[in-house]
């Protein structure tokens, strides 16, 4: 399991950027802001300025290297909720929806790719990360959305973090539920998930008190061998036993879809990561396009997800749980190692998981204040600790793996991976494109606008109530 290492209070991806260096065209004006010092144009300038070609980074990713990191970013425990998320939508609707939000996905984020890359040049800078494309990308747009500018960095950082602990909280209740299934079967005894959840309270604060990134990479090479071998083992379980489309649904409910369009997107997006891999390529020129890397890491993605919610609903039917890991039979070795193992793999990453909200929280906001103190590193790992226990909080509060993947997913990923790209796009080029060329533009970016914005208050809505029904019911 892997987790968005994209987000840094810089402009700038890479070892450079991380060591605090600056290449030699940063230039910043507000310390509080994130675009760079916008040069005076001049005939021809931008022509002459390629960002590729003034990209600093130490230890360059290879093709291949991108394309393992971005399979890695994307199959997580999302997959594992793939099966439920087709129960919900039907597996004809599942089969099909999936397809559609894949390729809505890859487009945008080819939108926010050649953004960055037409923003990089003009700016004349290597590279941006995302809240900088998307405040950049306002000042070059309207003049009615230039005031917004300062105001959309906040906007971008809340969603990404809301984003990053709802992953956190996935994490938490993923492990706990898996526990608790083995526990429950060896003690024959039904105990409340949310002991578990306090059982590995202590150690999850602990694990994110490491500040240094480099010292959790073992932890996520080990856990990405273990989370592979665990998929091997649920595909042999999902074929061992013939399929059958018998009492499966082939279209399901309204508020269905709502789920499902929510837990797709929270398991296909890595935008997190996407400006990041590319600024950190050896070949950044090879990530877009029609055999780029992205294209081909998408298209095995996708795949794996249909396989993976088709054939898993299939097996397993209206019986099917938040975690398909949760299905497997209890009374075999194998499958209550394969809970076990995943249990593991998502728990020793969560500290990277969380490393990106604290990044946010702490060095673009709690450390403008508190840096200059003495006891800084002390504040510094009482907001580490408080962020856990946010996390565990909400998890305790809705110990439910598929409503807390769909409400994260409609919530952020439809802002965060639909909606922006296309507001990016328009602005970054609202001055260029003349006539129809910019009539459609505006056109199809405002209805990539309308159903992210019908994703996000649909599937949110929808999430929330099945919340309510769920737990009020329980009650």
């Amino acid at each position: 399991m892997t987790v968005d290492k994209g987000h840094t209070n810089t402009a700038f991806v890479g070892d450079e950027a991380i060591n605090g260096k600056k290449p030699p065209q940063a230039k910043t004006i507000d310390p509080n802001m994130y675009t760079l010092e916008i040069q005076e144009k001049k005939p021809g300038l931008e022509a002459e300025y390629d960002p590729f070609q003034h990209r600093h980074v130490e230890h360059p990713t290879t093709n291949n290297e991108t394309l393992i990191h971005l399979l890695k970013g994307s199959l997580g425990t999302g997959i594992l909720a793939m099966p439920n998320a087709f129960h919900h939508a039907g597996w004809t609707v599942g089969v099909i929806g999936t397809l559609l939000i894949g390729l809505l996905c890859t487009y945008c984020i080819h939108l926010l790719i050649k953004a960055e890359y037409e923003l990089c040049k003009r700016k004349r800078v290597p590279s941006l990360n995302y809240p900088a494309v998307t405040q950049t990308a306002l000042l070059e747009g309207p003049e009615a959305l230039k005031p917004l500018s300062k105001v959309i960095i906040h906007v971008v950082n809340v969603f990404l973090l809301i984003y990053q602990l709802g992953t956190c909280c996935v994490y938490v209740v993923f492990v706990s539920s898996n526990i608790k299934a083995i526990a429950d079967y060896y003690t024959e005894t039904d105990t409340d998930v949310r002991l578990y959840m306090l059982i590995i309270l202590l150690p999850l604060i602990l694990i994110n008190w490491v500040r240094n990134l480099k010292f959790l990479a073992p932890f996520s090479t080990i856990a990405n061998f273990v989370t592979l071998v665990s998929f091997g083992i649920i595909l042999y379980y999902i074929f061992r036993e013939p399929i059958s489309f018998e009492a499966r649904e082939k279209v399901g409910t309204m508020s269905g879809f709502a789920l499902f369009f929510g837990t797709v997107l929270f398991a296909l997006e890595a935008i997190g990561v996407i400006l990041p891999l590319e600024n950190e390529m050896k070949s950044p020129k090879k990530f877009g396009g029609n055999f780029g890397v992205l294209n081909k890491a998408m298209i095995l993605i996708v795949t794996l997800y249909v396989g993976m919610g088709f054939f898993g609903y299939l097996n397993y039917g209206s019986a099917i749980k938040g975690s398909i890991t949760l299905n497997l039979p209890e009374d075999e070795i194998l499958a209550q190692c394969v809970k076990g193992m995943l249990a593991f793999a998502i728990y020793i990453t969560h500290g990277l998981a969380c490393y990106v909200a604290i990044d946010i929280t702490w060095n673009d906001y709690l450390k403008k204040n508190l840096g200059d103190s003495p006891r800084s590193v002390f504040y510094e790992y009482i907001a580490r600790t408080v962020l856990v226990l946010i996390t565990f909080l909400l998890a305790v509060a809705i110990p439910n793996l598929e409503l807390f993947i769909s409400l994260f997913g409609a919530l952020c990923l439809s802002a965060l991976g639909i909606a922006f790209p296309a507001l990016i796009q328009t602005c970054t080029y609202w001055h260029q494109r003349k006539g129809m060329a910019k009539v459609w533009m505006v056109a199809k970016n405002s209805v990539i606008g309308v159903v992210a914005v019908l994703g996000l208050v649909i599937g949110t809505s929808t999430s929330m109530i099945e919340i309510i029904h769920t737990f009020g019911h329980d009650d």
